[in-house]
């Protein structure tokens, strides 16, 4: 699939992304958007990443701009220092697709790009390189500054916790050795590895989840963390090595910093409308939950059932202020469930608390977009052929959202949605029902009907 241009940025394979691609996207965001004081780049851990950076750097520095390169770094680390020097950024990743794929990530001085930007870049492909020669430095603080940030805010926070860390191949690794650290706990790293690993935090693999339990089990841990490649999405696991949904994560958070309304794309847990005063459904990506946030005033948050949190106010923490970053991060939708935890008889206990509505998610990989689309085109149109796909799973409808994919409610409560991925050859599923078994059973009759569907 040739590289494209959408939510989550450039995407493709990484024998597409030829420096004549790079450098016409890059001298396309340069003409449509604002660089501010210039241009900040960083780099996740593929093996292609170095090479792909060394395009986008070569390409605004010929559009004279004044390039920071801060190296390998997560996104939200990247976006962090970018925003504080007024400076636009690049970041160079695939998220958590496989490593023979890569991309690239756009911020604006004021945080990610918009559909509007997404656009205007698009309208600027094909452009002449300016033939100039911006400077060249590097930031090696960018990722000290970010650990630091939820350390100012967090003080001791983690004191006397034992913390797995699955490294794995997660560029922000020895940040959260340091952010545990930091907080007065104990990171027990696990997992580290020198080839690329795809985690993808909102389907985790099964041999992923079954490898946290036995961490949990052999280390005597109170919770595992982790992220995906490039740090924007959190992985959280209890006691017990079992992981905790992204969703639930940014309930637990925005309830714990305040917040009054949460801005949550239509895949996230419904649990939400009993949580905050108001809630505004978007479609999925980060750049429709930024748009949703602009709605709302005051104490507003956005997050994705991926884990990936926006914080939109000048929040309290324990111990000091912790100022907005309206770019998905992974780290504190991490550090504040584990702060707030301790309050509440540990992390499983916190999620108990949590309304009794659960998730469950997979995707089916290598079905071809188009196939995905013609599958949910065909449910969505024809009533006959949803109420016999509905029956295969004992589901009658109640009702449809047709928001982002196919979402339709039960009679009996539960929820199934449907959703071709926009930048991989996969078709995503999400399940919600009033119990996780219900969920996992739900989700696995799902799966194994697309499958004899798709052939």
């Amino acid at each position: 699939m040739a590289p494209k241009f959408g939510t989550s940025g450039l995407r493709g394979l990484v024998v597409d992304l030829t420096p004549d691609l790079v450098a016409d996207h890059v001298h396309a965001f340069v003409a449509a958007c604002d660089m501010g004081t210039g241009l900040y780049v960083g780099r996740d851990l593929r093996d292609s990443a170095p090479a792909i950076a060394a395009m986008v750097v070569d390409a605004a520095r010929a559009e004279g701009l004044d390039v920071t390169d801060c190296g390998a770094v997560p996104t939200p680390a990247l976006a962090l220092a970018a925003m504080g020097a007024g400076a636009a950024a690049v970041m160079v990743t695939g998220s958590h697709i496989p490593a023979d794929r890569n991309g690239l990530k756009f911020y604006l001085p004021g945080g990610e790009i918009g559909k509007t930007d997404e656009a205007a870049i698009l309208s600027h492909l094909g452009r002449d390189s300016a033939g100039l020669t911006g400077t060249l430095t590097v930031n090696d603080t960018a990722g000290a500054d970010y650990v630091a940030r939820y350390v100012t805010a967090y003080g001791a926070a983690l004191a006397g916790l034992r913390i797995g860390v699955y490294s794995h191949s997660a560029v922000g690794r020895d940040l959260l050795l340091a952010v545990v650290t930091g907080l007065g706990g104990t990171p027990i790293e696990l997992g580290r590895s020198d080839h690329f690993i795809p985690v993808d935090t909102e389907a985790v693999d099964p041999a992923v989840a079954a490898q946290l339990r036995d961490w949990a089990a052999a280390q005597t841990l109170d919770a595992i963390i982790s992220t995906d490649g490039d740090g924007d999405r959190p992985l959280l696991a209890d006691g017990q090595g079992r992981v905790i949904p992204g969703d639930i994560l940014g309930q637990i958070t925005g309830t714990a910093l305040g917040a009054e309304v949460a801005a949550t794309p239509v895949s996230s847990n419904t649990g939400a409308e009993r949580v905050f005063d108001r809630v505004i459904r978007t479609r999925i990506g980060s750049p429709h939950v930024i748009a949703g946030m602009a709605q709302a005033q005051g104490r507003v948050i956005g997050y994705e059932a991926n884990g990936g949190f926006l914080l939109g106010w000048d929040a309290d923490g324990p111990a000091g202020v912790l100022p907005a970053l309206a770019t998905r991060d992974a780290v504190l939708p991490l550090v504040a469930p584990l702060a707030a935890a301790g309050n509440a008889g540990g992390l499983a206990a916190l999620v108990a608390q949590q309304p009794a509505r659960f998730t469950a998610a997979d995707r089916l990989q290598g079905v071809a977009t188009q196939t995905s689309l013609g599958l949910v085109a065909r449910l969505e149109t024809d009533p006959q052929d949803r109420a016999t796909f509905l029956a295969e799973i004992d589901g009658m409808e109640q009702a449809l959202d047709r928001t982002d994919g196919l979402r339709v409610t039960l009679q009996d409560g539960r929820i199934v949605h449907l959703r071709p991925s926009g930048n991989a050859p996969e078709l995503r599923l999400y399940v919600e029902a009033d119990s996780p078994d219900a969920a996992a059973v739900t989700l696995e009759r799902c799966l194994a009907l697309l499958r004899r569907t798709l052939g």
